[in-house]
């Protein structure tokens, strides 16, 4: 956290909202005692159950109870003029021009392009990067959809809703859920009028992703699972692109189930997930992954193991992590993940030394990002915590500005 730590977050929300930490207890389901402890710094991280359970009873989104994001600055400045422009692209200005057709210079492979490269990016975490480079997206893709040609009209729409599905992705790192669900909901809009049929359910999927941040898991649960569904029956599964879709999906439901309390249903759905993944490879290939969502072995083992670590089974978490062989394709946000978990689960099991040499490891794959995490900083905070300190904690803990 930029600013305060989750202690101080959640005793400023609490008094905000005039409550007493026993009155905070009676409406969350979370004891006095846990509370207590985060308000006094004794405790530095707690798993994502109470955390929600917390949120609603102070009324707040999750990411309000976090603090900021990795990708706000740390002068907090989220609503910046580069984030405005961001803003004004997805939601132009009332009774302003209808886009133009593009000039003779355009072209839609080197706009596609563009596309895709601003989604590595946002999945390496460059999310400086992708907020400069939006506004031009979103400006050319409308310009596109302007188009003379029908072909060229409906790849503008889908480029449109390839750029606002980025753009909806990087309000929720922002922690601006409803401008991402504006986002979104636009993104579907101009889905609807491409050739692509992919393109809806992989929105939907974005949509449920930034419901489970808004604590709707009910929502989330319900558009995930009939998206997915949808696509079975249209028969959309056979080729790679189309099962990534679907497995995408399934991760998410599963997500919403476990956050709902239902941890064996999410495993099941988990589990089921991971078996259809390992046909991917098998399927004719569509072309660019970079479009496409997230779906492999390796990435629905690395969302099994979160899954278990944030609703309390580390020793699961940990031995689904044992020996994982990580795809080509893994996003790099992917792998920092799936480090900070193992991290997670080491230190809930007692094992210091396995959680501070897990760190170590992520210290070298994401250094910026690493400094930048709630999680990442209140881990060690709680290590640091210890009468005894394993080697290499010091130098993490003054990489992070923990050390006294």
């Amino acid at each position: 956290m930029a600013n305060e730590d989750l202690g101080r977050t959640l005793r400023r929300l609490r008094r905000l909202a005039s409550l007493t930490q026993e009155e905070l207890a009676e409406r969350s389901g979370v004891s006095v005692d846990v509370i207590r402890q985060l308000e006094q710094g004794r405790k530095h991280s707690a798993r994502l159950p109470t955390l929600h359970a917390l949120a609603n009873g102070l009324g707040v989104e999750l990411t309000t109870l976090l603090g900021d994001p990795p990708a706000v600055s740390s002068t907090g400045e989220s609503d910046g003029p580069r984030f405005v422009a961001v803003r004004r692209a997805i939601m132009p200005a009332l009774w302003g021009p209808e886009p133009e057709p593009p000039g003779p210079g355009f072209s839609p492979e080197r706009l596609r392009e563009q596309i895709a490269d601003g989604w590595t990016r946002y999945h390496a975490a460059e999310f400086d990067t992708v907020m400069k480079a939006l506004p031009d997206l979103i400006a050319d893709a409308r310009s596109a959809t302007a188009s003379v040609g029908e072909d060229d009209r409906r790849a503008g729409f889908a480029a449109l809703g390839k750029a606002l599905q980025l753009a909806g992705h990087v309000a929720v790192r922002m922690g601006k859920t409803d401008l991402a669900l504006t986002s979104l909901e636009r993104a579907i809009e101009a889905a609807g009028q491409s050739s692509d049929p992919l393109l809806v359910p992989m929105i939907v999927n974005s949509t449920a992703w930034t419901y489970q941040r808004q604590g709707r898991l009910e929502d989330a649960l319900d558009i995930a699972l009939r998206a997915a569904a949808d696509m079975v029956d249209a028969g959309r599964t056979g080729t790679a692109d189309g099962l990534k879709v679907w497995g995408a999906l399934t991760m998410s439901a599963a997500t919403s189930a476990a956050r709902g309390g239902d941890y064996e249903r999410a495993a099941a759905m988990m589990e089921t997930a991971e078996k259809e993944a390992a046909q991917v490879s098998k399927l004719p290939d569509g072309g660019d992954n970079r479009m496409v969502s997230v779906f492999s072995p390796s990435s629905v083992r690395i969302e099994r193991v979160r899954l278990a670590v944030q609703y309390g089974h580390p020793q699961d978490a940990l031995a689904l992590a044992k020996g994982m062989r990580l795809s080509k394709d893994t996003p790099p946000s992917w792998r920092t993940w799936l480090l900070l978990d193992v991290a997670r689960a080491h230190t809930d099991i007692g094992d210091a030394a396995g959680a501070v040499k897990t760190l170590e490891s992520l210290r070298r794959v994401a250094p910026t990002w690493m400094q930048h995490h709630t999680l990442a900083v209140a881990i060690v905070r709680d290590l640091w915590a210890l009468p005894n300190h394993p080697p290499g904690l010091r130098a993490l803990a003054e990489f992070l500005g923990v050390a006294e």
